[in-house]
């Protein structure tokens, strides 16, 4: 019986059953690290592996025939290789090349140099505009919502205004930067970010930690730089257009110009409407404020001779919104019958980069905005107008192993409005006008697989005078996916109370400045670690940092002395921000992709030996994104979520029955797309799938805006009434996250390229 077996297999093509291997090797063009981690993938048998520490692969148990070979690599473009015959043990080495597809992985925010991810000395985020499709939103504000570790903070829930937390930080100390300018500050830091149409990102960069030495003292926490299309590689035609159940309303379009052969340019429009107003939780108020605004944007880029570039970009942007009791009309503005904050805003912007012509590298960075603000806060008027003009000249020098920048900034900022800001003591309105010109110089030397990067700053405020940040990193590269660094720095940041904190103006507490407030000074370290764990053929990576900020003179509101002021003093005694973060992206042979994060962290403050939390600082954020797609059907499944822990929240008094802390809260968002041939994309989905919102009584009094019924003592504390027994006034300030719940979506995208 056996030998009758034996024959039978012994008639068979050999090919039926043998197996064989394929083997090689793959390495980095111009690179002498190898390509570790390197996905190498058969489409046909939908089976791969990944390479070793020395670049090296093997897939056995590979049937006789013809495949089609697949290699990926981190930052690279992914090589295809048709054809690929296997009827014996085959050896077959790849060569990874760069390309247009690795500009997703390049970074310039962390040095102001154009550097891989990986090869950069300071850490850096990088969103794509990939990754805001994933739960489309109608500005980049709301798009941050799914990033670890940084949080869009609402501050009334009348207006909705906003501002970024990173790490736990308030919204000042972060910087907003598009294209590398300081084009997000001061007055337009209350609207600005909800202007930024998402037709033209190209990516944001985010740096978590000290970046004054390059930027300036307003970037102590952190900074995000929205950095803009590339023209000459937009595609000629795009549009995204989409609309939820509560009918608001996003149209994005996009479409190149190329002129000539060295001069290309992009035209973006961005309109948003939303005139629906709703109040599901009862109290009277608009749940969501009403907007209509629209912003266009143009952008040239040309190629000079000597493969030299230059860059120029602006923007206009207009935004009418209010929110306020439902029966507001425009013929209440103003006025104390019926509540309503209305904001009319006209800003410009011009922004661009010239590479002169000179034997050494130097560009001329520049850029204007022009941000009025016409608005009316019940019946408290606020008028403002700020014109900030920023130029810098940058050096940029290669000299052996050390890569030198050096940078001579100048800011001009011009601000007015209505307030005792900007009233001297003469009783007269005077623009406050402050000059800021500086130096810094930064070295990064590289020695094999070490890094150090040496920084210094020297600014000069004519207000406060001078300002001194200094700056140092160090990176060790163990391979070409695991990293280490360390960065240290200094950081100061100079308030502008009117234009950085809304509740100022917002119901009827009263701003009080307990004394000449002191430039806020930091020192901030922080430490990174990335790492790639191969398994089999997928692998994880890891992204993990420890933080730490200590401040001093640090600037503080005070909600809780007065319920009917916000008194600001500089702290007498010390603040402290730190805290561990770790990102996870999980890759698997087949197409299901999951990034999930999580920050953990523990700010207070310390003044006259009493530690306390500050408001609206949690102390666990967790995001995740889960991406699934049918390639041959061309459907996609998104998932995403965030999480945020509980938070301080202010209340007016001790008897006020608001709960003094929020809970455990999470938006949550699925999304299915269909992709044609032709560039178009269906998608549609639900947002907020568990129908969180806050309480219905987040807002104190709304039956009674303008506190016409609150009785007050002499010292101006509110006296317990039938009709007021636990001592309130009228606050929109407890607030920490949106009062939109559950809802449906659809929206079409079109690209032609």
């Amino acid at each position: 019986m056996k030998l009758r077996i034996l024959l039978l297999f012994s008639c068979l093509p050999f090919g039926a059953w043998a197996q064989f291997s394929l083997s090689g090797k793959i390495s980095l063009e111009g690179q002498s690290d190898p390509a570790f981690g390197a996905s190498v993938y058969i489409n046909e048998l939908k089976t791969g592996t990944t390479a070793d520490t020395a670049g090296y692969f093997r897939l056995t148990g590979v049937p006789k025939g013809v495949y089609t070979v697949r290699v990926s690599y981190v930052s690279m473009p992914t090589v295809t290789e048709k054809n690929v015959r296997i009827d014996r043990d085959v050896r077959k080495d790849f060569v990874m090349k760069s390309g247009a597809n690795a500009l997703e992985e390049v970074v310039v925010t962390g040095t102001m140099k154009e550097v891989s991810k990986l090869d950069s000395p300071v850490p850096v985020d990088i969103i794509t505009s990939k990754f805001i499709y994933k739960n489309p939103v109608p500005s980049i504000f709301e798009g941050l919502s799914y990033v670890n570790g940084v949080r869009p903070q609402l501050n009334c829930n009348v207006c909705n205004t906003g501002d970024i937390h990173i790490n736990g930080l308030e919204g000042p100390y972060t910087m907003v930067l598009i294209d590398g300018m300081p084009m997000v500050s001061g007055l337009s830091t209350v609207y600005g970010l909800s202007g930024i149409p998402n037709s033209l990102i190209e990516r944001v960069e985010i740096v978590k930690g000290p970046a004054s030495t390059l930027y300036g003292s307003e970037a102590v926490g952190g900074l995000i730089n929205i950095i803009t299309k590339n023209p000459s590689k937009a595609p000629v035609f795009s549009a995204d257009v989409f609309s939820t159940t509560w009918r608001d309303y996003n149209v994005d379009l996009g479409v190149k110009f190329t002129p000539g052969e060295k001069s290309s340019s992009l035209l973006g429009v961005n309109y948003f409407n939303y005139q629906n107003p709703t109040d599901h939780n009862k109290d009277g108020f608009t749940d969501l404020t009403l907007q209509n605004r629209i912003s266009v944007f143009n952008k040239w880029s040309f190629n000079l001779r000597n493969n030299r570039h230059a860059n120029i970009a602006a923007r206009y942007y207009y935004e009418d919104r209010w929110g306020g009791q439902m029966q507001w009309n425009r013929s209440y503005r103003g006025g104390d019958q019926v509540y309503g904050e209305s904001i009319y805003t006209k800003r410009f912007e011009v922004l661009g980069n010239y590479q002169l012509p000179l034997s050494e590298k130097v560009t001329l960075q520049y850029s204007f905005s022009s941000h009025n603000q016409n608005s009316a806060y019940g019946h408290v008027p606020f008028n403002a107008d700020q014109k900030i003009a920023f130029a810098q000249l940058l050096w940029d020098k290669e000299i052996g192993k050390h890569s030198l920048l050096m940078g001579t900034p100048f800011r001009y900022t011009c601000y007015n409005d209505n307030t005792p800001a900007t009233r001297y003591a003469d009783g007269q309105d005077h623009a406050d006008k402050i000059y800021l010109p500086g130096i810094f110089i930064q070295d990064e030397i590289k020695s094999g697989p070490h890094s150090i990067l040496l920084g210094a700053r020297y600014d000069y405020n004519s207000r406060h005078g001078s300002i001194f940040t200094p700056r140092g990193a160090y990176k060790y590269k163990f391979n070409q996916t695991d990293v280490v660094r360390l960065n240290i720095g200094r950081g100061f940041r100079i308030v502008n109370l009117f234009t950085e904190d809304h509740a100022a103006l917002t119901g009827s507490r009263e701003v009080i400045l307990k004394e000449a407030l002191k430039p806020e000074q930091s020192w901030n370290a922080n430490i990174n670690l990335v790492k790639k764990i191969v398994t089999g053929n997928s692998f994880i990576g890891i992204d993990a940092s420890v933080f730490y900020t200590h401040f001093t003179n640090r600037i503080l509101p005070d909600y809780d002395t007065n319920p009917n002021q916000i008194i600001y003093d500089n702290l007498d005694g010390y603040a402290v921000s730190k805290g561990i973060s770790l990102n996870l992206d999980f890759n698997f042979p087949f197409p299901l992709k999951i990034i999930a994060g999580g920050t953990y962290m523990d700010n207070f403050q310390k003044e006259n030996g009493v530690r306390f939390r500050p408001v609206l600082t949690e102390r666990f954020t967790g995001t995740w994104s889960v991406s699934y797609e049918i390639e041959k059907a061309g459907l996609s499944f998104d998932y995403t979520g965030n999480i945020y822990g509980p938070m301080r929240l202010p209340l007016l008094s001790a008897e006020d029955p608001r709960a003094a802390n929020s809970p455990v809260w999470s938006l949550q968002n699925i999304q299915l797309t269909k992709k044609f041939a032709s560039g178009l994309e269906i998608y549609g989905g639900v947002k907020n799938i568990l129908n969180f919102t806050p309480p219905a009584n987040s807002i104190a009094r709304a039956h009674d805006p303008f506190d016409k019924n609150v009785r007050f003592d002499d010292q101006g504390q509110v006296i317990a009434t039938p009709d007021n027994p636990y001592r309130l006034t009228f606050d929109p300030s407890y607030v920490y996250a949106p009062n939109q719940g559950i809802r449906a979506f659809l929206g079409a995208r079109y690209t032609l390229k």
